[in-house]
């Protein structure tokens, strides 16, 4: 089941806010970006990557997922290693709030998520 209006406003809204700190000046955005999608029941941050070969593909990098489990009321955090698969955040795998999971990619003590 897909986040209600509300639900989904209030994750935007918290989004923006996040990645309005951390994206590059306006000026190299087209080159390198950070952004996210909602898929289903999962956040998804990213990063937005030209390749050095102008104007070659751009490259979306997989930063960091938080998955909200109804029946539990929690948002399950992932990372994504050299494996490519999502894997439970070993530091805390679950979080209460949406805004938790957004404060430990903003902290990434342990550089799972920003490298």
């Amino acid at each position: 089941m897909a986040f209600t209006e509300i639900e989904t406003a209030r994750i935007e809204g918290a989004l923006s806010d996040f990645l309005e700190a951390r994206r590059p000046p306006e000026n190299i955005r087209a080159d390198f970006d950070i952004d996210f999608r909602l898929e289903g029941q999962s956040v998804v941050i990213f990063e937005l990557r030209r390749t050095c070969h102008e104007p070659g593909p751009i490259i979306e990098s997989l930063v960091a997922k938080a998955t909200y489990v109804r029946g539990i009321n929690r948002w399950k955090i992932y990372w994504q290693p050299a494996d490519r698969k999502w894997h439970a955040y070993p530091q805390q795998p679950v979080a209460l709030f949406f805004e938790e999971f957004l404060t430990l990619v903003e902290e990434d003590k342990d550089h799972c998520f920003w490298g």
